[in-house]
């Protein structure tokens, strides 16, 4: 947005010759004595009128170039006001500035281009493009500035080509930085796509903030430069700014609780996470908040100033995921074959190419209340919910036959109950 509102400014180039040519008429007008303004009482005048000039005006160097040519040449001006001679030199400044703007662009940025061509990154190719006209523009409003300069002007016109003059060039230079920095952020943003980083969900929001901070530091800078009281108009911002800042305090929290989790990186999108009592797949990281889609399909909607506040567990950086479980084998199970079911579990894992072998445990731990614990712990190579299942069920089914070809029975809730006395020979059919 700001880089096309500058570039519909280039007209602001041709200020500095169009002040001249409307105005030199009052400098350059009919020669009369009483036109001729003297250099000390003219800044004189100008001082009280304006306030911005301060010290005696000096001599333009280009007006004594000019005068000295013209004398080289047989012509003189006495008068001190412009003719035919000074608009013709002007005119031929203005013409060779926009022939040299021309030339110098191709040849330099045309041998920048070649060179950048063998880099491998293309980020040079890119900033030589975006500055390729702004730097144009500069030749230009340094051409149209020269040109003027020639021009013999009153203290007035003076004043006014001064004014435009600052003008011209403060808009080349920002649009020079924000042509370059919207390119490095172009760029960077592109690389963090590509390399899957999650700052790349802020980089407009941060390449918008940047340019921004450019344009408003140009503007004040300008507007110092045009005599603008800045100092008092900061002090103003700043108790406005503190106002606002209170009032707004929840949603600069979120904006900075975004730039915490855009530096730390805890979560991208497409990641399953665990954000205080909220659990489920990232599906947008934003500037006041972030969208979690929970395993029942509903979406929840985390502000950024709880995510950078809270522990996040991010169940997709594992990178392995562990199994953790207990099977229970029948009291009449013997130690032959309790012990053959252990070492046969141990085998199956051992071999299974997608569980990892650096960490796994199979050992009889526990005489349970109705059962023989058998306790099984690995990690499956890949942690994705989904393979982490088929690992599991395959893992379960090779346990089942290995449980039968010994023999052996999975253990349930039992109890045996034992009577004795006259109420067991009753309900044995016995006589009392």
């Amino acid at each position: 947005m700001y880089l096309k509102l500058v570039r519909g400014l280039r007209w602001l180039v041709w200020l500095p010759l169009l002040a001249g040519v409307l105005v030199a008429q009052e400098g350059g007008g009919a020669a009369a004595p009483s036109t001729t303004v003297d250099p000390a009482t003219a800044n004189a005048a100008a001082a009280v009128s304006t306030g911005a000039v301060k010290a005696e005006r000096q001599p333009d160097l280009i007006e004594h170039l000019v005068d000295f040519s013209l004398e080289a040449f047989g012509i003189k001006n006495e008068s001190g006001v412009n003719t035919w001679q000074h608009y013709a030199i002007a005119l031929f400044i203005f013409a060779a500035g926009y022939v040299f703007r021309k030339g110098f662009t191709r040849l330099v940025f045309g041998g920048l281009k070649r060179l950048s061509a063998r880099t491998e990154t293309t980020l040079d190719d890119e900033l030589f493009a975006a500055l390729q006209r702004p730097v144009a523009a500069f030749i230009a409003v340094f051409g149209a500035v020269l040109s003027v300069k020639v021009l013999k002007l009153s203290v007035e016109a003076d004043v006014a080509r001064v004014y435009l003059q600052k003008i011209a060039f403060s808009v080349v230079v920002i649009w020079l930085l924000i042509s370059a920095l919207n390119t490095v952020l172009d760029h960077l943003q592109a690389v963090a796509k590509k390399k899957q980083m999650n700052v790349a969900a802020f980089m407009p929001w941060i390449k918008k903030t940047v340019i921004s901070l450019i344009v408003i530091f140009g503007a004040l800078m300008a507007a110092q430069q045009l005599g603008a009281d800045v100092k008092a108009f900061l002090a103003g911002l700043g108790i406005g700014g503190l106002a606002f800042a209170l009032a707004a305090q929840d949603t600069l929290a979120n904006v900075f609780g975004s730039v915490v989790v855009a530096v730390d990186q805890p979560l991208r999108i497409g990641d399953y996470v665990k954000i205080g009592g909220f659990e489920g797949t990232v599906e947008d990281i934003g500037l006041r908040s972030t969208k979690l889609r929970t395993p029942g399909r509903s979406l929840v909607v985390i502000p950024n100033k709880t995510v950078a506040a809270e522990a996040v567990n991010n169940f997709s950086r594992m990178p392995q995921r562990r199994v953790d479980q207990t099977i229970g084998l029948t009291y009449g199970t013997t130690a032959e074959q309790l012990a053959a079911v252990v070492a046969d579990i141990r085998e199956l894992l051992t071999k299974d190419p997608e569980v990892a072998q650096d960490f796994m445990a199979v050992n009889f731990l526990n005489y349970g209340a109705f059962s023989l614990d058998i306790q099984i712990i690995y990690f499956t190579s890949n942690p994705a919910i989904q393979e982490n299942f088929a690992v599991r069920e395959r893992i379960n089914f090779a346990i089942m036959r290995v449980v039968q070809a010994r023999g052996c029975s999975f253990a349930f809730p039992t109890q045996t109950i034992e009577f004795a006395g006259e109420v067991a020979k009753r309900l044995g059919g016995g006589k009392s």
